[in-house]
This record gives C-alpha cells, structure tokens and sequence, in this order.
C-alpha cells in the first residue's frame, strides 16, 4: 500500500484501501483448474462441465464488478495490487488496470464462458483435461493483461502456450501435432527476443545516465523515467531502435504480421472451435497489446523511426491476407486468413501515433475479438452437423438453418464494416487517424476494406444461397437454445459498439491520450537532443546567461 500511496501521480488508490479483485479474478479460473484435476472423477461429465461452466461465469460477473469500481476520466491505474516478491532483483507483484487493459481483461472473462458452454457438444474424450486445460489458459491472459513488472508479465506471457500448445495437439483435427508444435516454436523464438529486449531495459534503468539507477521490473517506473538512448551504434540503429525490433519480433508473431503469419492458418484450422475462438478474439491481441502498452511509451523515438516499415508490413498484411482468404475453400481457413488482414489493419490504426488511430486500433482489438471470433463459433456449429468446412458442399443453407443463416448474415456485415455495426466504429476511426499521418498509406488501407467485403459476401452467397442438393443440408438441424444463448451477447454488442461506442471510448480515451501525448512530447524532446542547430543555440543561450555582466 505504501508504493500506491507513493505514487498519486501514475495511481489512483481505492477508497476502500486495498483491493484483491484483480487478482482474484485471475487466479480463479486456475483454482477451478485445479479441482477438475484433483477433485472431479473423469467419468463425471457433467461435474466437470459444472465447474468450468461455474467458474468462468463467476469470474465475468467479478469483471463486472471491477469495471464498476473503475472510475473513467482518468488516465491513472487503478485497483492496483503491489508487493515486493523478490526485491533482490527488483521484482514485484505488480497488478493494475487502466482504460486499455480493462476492457481487454472484460472480453477475456466474457469470451471464456462462451468457449466453455460451446464445447458441452464438441468435446466427448478426455473431458477433463480439456476443461482445466480452458481454465488454466485463461489465467495466463488475464494475467498478461494485468501485470505491471516484466517479470511477471513474462511469466503470464510464456504459461499460455502450454494450454493452448495441448489444445491444439490433443483435442485438434487434422494435422494437429505439425500445428500446435509450429504455434509454440513460432510464440517461443518471439518471447526470447522480446526478452532480451526486456533485459536490455532492465539494464538501462541501472546506469543512472538513462533511468533511474536501480534495476527494476517495474514497468511504470520504466515508462516514466527511462530515456533509451537514440544516437546510432550498430548498423544506423540506436539502442531503442534496437529493443524496438526485440520487442517487434515477440509482438508481430503474436499478432500475427506479414510475413510471420504462417503459423495463424495452421493453428486456426486444426485447432478445436474454443481453441481458435481463443486464438482470434484473445491471443493476438496480446501482441497488440504488447505495442500499445510497451512499444509507443517506452521506446517512441524508435516507434516513430519505424513507422514506415511497420506501415508497410501492414499494408501488404492487409491485402495478402484478404486476397488469400478469396481463394480459400475451407471456411475456417478463409476466416484465418481474413484476421491476417484485419490484424494489419488494427496495427494500421495503432501505428498512425495520434489519439484516433490508436483509439480505432484498440477499439478494433475488442471488435475483432467479438465479430471474429462469432465466426468461429458459427462455423464450429456446421462442423459440428456435417463434419466438414468445404465451402463447395454447403450450399442452400439459409432454407434449412434460417435462424443460423441470420446470425452469420449478421456476424458478416459485422466482419465487413457495415455502419451500425461494431466493425465501422474501429475502422473509421483507424482511417481518420492514418490519414493523419499518410494518406498514401490511407489509401492502400481502404483497398484490404474492399477485398474484405468481396470474400464474405461471397462466402455468404455460396454457403447461404441456392438451392440445398445434398440429403445432408436438406435435413440440417438450425441452432439450438444453447447456440443461441451463446450467440446472443457477441451479436448485442455488434450492435451496441456499432450504435453507440461512447461508453467503449471514454474508457480508453484518457490513458490513450495520455500515452500518445506523452510519447509526442519524448519524440520532440529527443529530437532536440540531437538537432545540432538547435544544440548549439541552447549552448549559446545558457553560455549568455551565465556570462559576467560587464562581459555581454
């Protein structure tokens, strides 16, 4: 408490004095882990649904309960948890939320009970792995999402990859093993450059030129009061361009940009429907987050240095991904392949450095988690029905499965960007803000948006148009009472972002304000640092005050 009470300026302390919601709404899923693992006998089916089920709802009413302690209209963390774990090195169990990460941690609690209700038909062996192996994942992105020392961050970040690795590997189709084994080769050389990254930071901090003189974890000291050189040392490139392009390799992969992509496709196609929802609406916003939160403050000099390159990236992202997506004729793969191209939008919109483009790239962080991974969930049901996903032998489908056909009819304009639907909100913003900074760069965006259009809309009319000539589509059943209780929510909030995202914005706008008003003012700093001209002048001017009187 005396750390929170210490710092007024960057926390906003609780009334009540501390609090431990954060931490209980992370750790809880792991404990209904644990009593699925220990507790519940595997022949007990129903139990373990229980749990989970229990579990995972439990813990999105608690982050309800959290958003309701948090105050809007302030930039500052808040419900924060500190204590020193292991001072020796400077680590802390550091916990926070702020405008950016609470909604993040919202549509993780959210997306979790929706992935477990929709696996009660999906998942018939080893039912009791698979549902601790759900909790235990979602523990390991609340806490990414939450955690304010890299140590800690770094733990969270690495834990993840095992649940998701046997998800992948065990409860899978296809070439499974060959996916889940390049997902987690893919996500470790990422982590171990982002982690030499963050051990450069560290070091940093305890030469008192730079930081503060003392080696710490603390991501907010850090944020605050580390200044990573920028003068060139190797190839052209400065100590921050450098841990920029360490952090890049971790956070890109996660994402996943042009050109480490390839694992995405494998990963969606194989995996489970609960595994590629979480992999779509919640993993590769942790490469995302990872920008927003770590890149632009902590190394800004280098963000706006590699502006272009990451542009550029995100442009060929945008349009490769959306022209492959046309050509695929499996529907999950096409759905992959679509969030290649949205992601390089969403980074776009991230990278454009002003208020509205990182407010439209966050925004879209949730967006595409809620309308893509609908997506997922729908083509998990047709799975589900006729065992396959070829896009060739669905046809007519909207005469036999109508309620089926409205949900994705809807889900797909969401995906498209169709005002009054969440996706418009995201990319209009994301457009204004990157027309800011490039229109050159505006312009190829809006093609990736035309693209995106042509390939679902076409998608729609293959599967949902026609006539069904086959005993299988002829006979499918529609959705039942529990699809579409687990429909429902993402549908509303389509709609609710789409008709009104005042509520969604205010949350972020403070911090997001705050952090790019604040990385403006580093890049003008910095540049002044190094501008000779005006160097020189600074020098004369405080040389002339300094002089004698009689001497001027």
């Amino acid at each position: 408490m005396e750390y929170i009470l210490a710092h007024p300026e960057i926390i906003l302390p609780h009334v009540s004095g501390s609090t431990f919601i954060l931490s209980l709404i992370t750790y809880l899923p792991l404990l209904g882990a644990v009593v699925i693992a220990l507790f519940v006998p595997r022949a007990s089916r129903q139990a373990i649904r229980t749990v989970a089920t229990v579990c995972t709802v439990l813990n999105f009413f608690l982050s309800l309960v959290m958003l309701s302690r948090f105050e809007a209209g302030t930039h500052k963390l808040q419900l924060v948890e500190y204590a020193n774990w292991i001072p020796s090195i400077g680590v802390a169990y550091f916990f926070g939320v702020d405008g950016i990460s609470i909604l993040l941690v919202l549509l993780t609690t959210l997306l979790s009970v929706i992935v477990v209700v929709c696996s009660y038909s999906q998942i018939e062996e080893n039912e009791k792995a698979y549902y601790a192996c759900l909790l235990f994942l979602e523990t390991g992105m609340l806490g990414v999402f939450m955690a304010l020392d890299f140590f800690l961050f770094y733990i969270f970040w690495e834990i993840m990859l095992v649940p998701m690795y046997f998800l992948i590997g065990i409860w899978g189709h296809g070439r499974r093993l060959y996916s889940a084994i390049k997902f987690f080769l893919y996500t470790l050389f990422g982590s171990v450059f982002m982690l030499l990254g963050i051990l450069a930071l560290y070091f940093f901090n305890g030469n008192p030129d730079y930081g503060t003189g003392k080696l710490t974890f603390n991501m907010i000291e850090l944020i605050n009061q580390l200044k990573v050189p920028t003068p060139p040392i190797f190839a052209g490139l400065s100590a921050q361009d450098l841990i920029f392009l360490a952090f890049f390799l971790g956070f890109a992969i996660k994402v996943p940009m042009f050109p480490f992509h390839t694992w995405l496709p494998d990963a969606h196609t194989d995996a489970p429907t609960a595994g590629s929802v979480i992999l779509a609406g919640l993993l590769l916003k942790m490469g995302t987050y990872g920008f927003v939160r770590l890149s632009l403050p902590l190394l800004p000099v280098a963000s706006q240095n590699m502006l272009g390159f990451i542009a550029f990236l995100a442009i060929i992202g945008i349009i490769y991904g959306a022209l492959v997506a046309m050509a695929q004729h499996d529907m999950k793969r096409l759905i992959a392949y679509s969030s290649v191209s949205h992601m390089g939008f969403l980074m776009l919109g991230i990278f454009a450095l002003n208020v509205e483009g990182v407010s439209g790239g966050i925004l879209q962080m949730i967006n595409h988690g809620i309308t893509t991974g609908a997506l997922f969930l729908l083509v998990g049901i047709i799975y589900e029905r006729r065992h396959t996903r070829e896009i060739a032998v669905l046809q007519g489908l909207s005469t036999t499965v109508p309620i089926f056909a409205v949900f994705f009819g809807i889900t797909m304009f969401s995906s498209i960007g169709l005002p009054g639907l969440n996706g418009f909100v995201g990319e209009f913003l994301i457009l204004v803000g990157m027309f800011k900074t490039s229109v050159t760069y505006t312009a190829f965006a809006v093609l990736g948006i035309i693209l995106g259009a042509a390939y679902m809309l076409w998608l729609y009319q293959r599967t949902m148009f026609g006539t069904p000539d086959t005993p299988e589509n002829q006979t499918m059943r529609d959705m039942n009472w529990r699809e579409i209780g687990y429909m429902l929510p993402l549908v509303i909030l389509m709609f609710w972002i789409g008709l009104y995202p005042r509520p969604y914005l205010n949350l972020m706008q403070p911090t997001v304000q705050h952090y790019v008003t604040q990385m403006q003012e580093r890049q003008q700093a910095a540049q002044s640092d190094t501008d000779p001209v005006k160097t020189t002048r600074q020098i004369r001017a405080a040389t002339s005050a300094t002089a004698p009187v009689e001497g001027r």
